[in-house]
């Protein structure tokens, strides 16, 4: 089986839920190196820049008509992503910590995971 053959697979028994997950984790693994690697400024950009991009698609959607979140959740995600932009300017500058933005990335995950996974 080729690579595009499984990714076409992956793609299509992966649920929403699941592919938020998987990207949530290859981004805050990448955000998690790039700390421990004691990277700062500009060589912290690939990551955060990923970050801000996956921040930016969760706001987008849940800023479109039709959306299946709960209004309240929905105003909360578009919150913290206008959060996320705004500290990782700061990273950049070296005024904060990326530790900051991988722990709402943790955070995040553990909601998606759900209670019993969570804890697991």
């Amino acid at each position: 089986m080729t690579l595009s053959a499984y990714q076409a697979a992956r793609t299509r028994a992966e649920t929403p839920r699941s592919a938020e997950l998987r990207l949530l984790g290859e981004i805050t693994g990448e955000m998690m190196d790039a700390e421990e690697r004691g990277l700062k400024g500009a060589l912290l950009m690939p990551p955060l820049h990923r970050n801000r991009q996956m921040w930016d698609a969760f706001s987008t959607d849940c800023g479109i008509a039709g959306n299946g979140l709960p209004h309240e959740l929905r105003a909360q995600i578009i919150s913290l992503a206008l959060w996320v932009d705004r500290f990782t300017s700061d990273v950049i500058a070296g005024r904060e910590r990326i530790r900051e933005l991988i722990e709402v990335n943790r955070m995040i995950m553990d909601g998606l995971r759900g209670p019993q996974r969570a804890a697991a």
